[in-house]
């Protein structure tokens, strides 16, 4: 009996040793980490700015498509002369204007 209490006890103080072997390893990981943190939010701002400029065009890009398929759906409607064409029509000129906006409001949100 006494030989399986000293097993349990000797493997929970391995336990424990590597408990607080892990927490410093982690504590100075940590602390290592926040000591440059100012460069890492500075070098994450850098690299989102420097794309913005892509994101913005494939906004614009992605407006175009859309501006030409809903001109062809508008189009198709009015041709079979559906009552809801001013609709759909609004629907879709507002989509791609919204999304026009949005790239211009961005950019000069931010200053870029």
């Amino acid at each position: 009996m006494n030989r399986c209490v000293g097993n349990v006890i000797r493997r929970k103080r391995k336990q424990a040793v590597l408990a607080a072997i892990m927490v410093t390893v982690f504590a100075s990981n940590l602390l290592a980490q926040t000591a440059d943190g100012n460069a890492g939010i500075q070098e994450a701002t850098d690299m989102v700015v420097s794309y913005f400029d892509t994101g913005c065009n494939l906004m614009y890009a992605i407006g175009a498509v859309s501006g030409i398929i809903g001109a062809v759906k508008v189009y198709q409607k009015w041709n079979q002369g559906d009552h809801d064409t001013g609709k759909v029509a609004a629907a879709w000129f507002g989509s791609c204007i919204f999304l026009v906006i949005v790239a211009t409001v961005l950019k000069s949100f931010f200053g870029i």
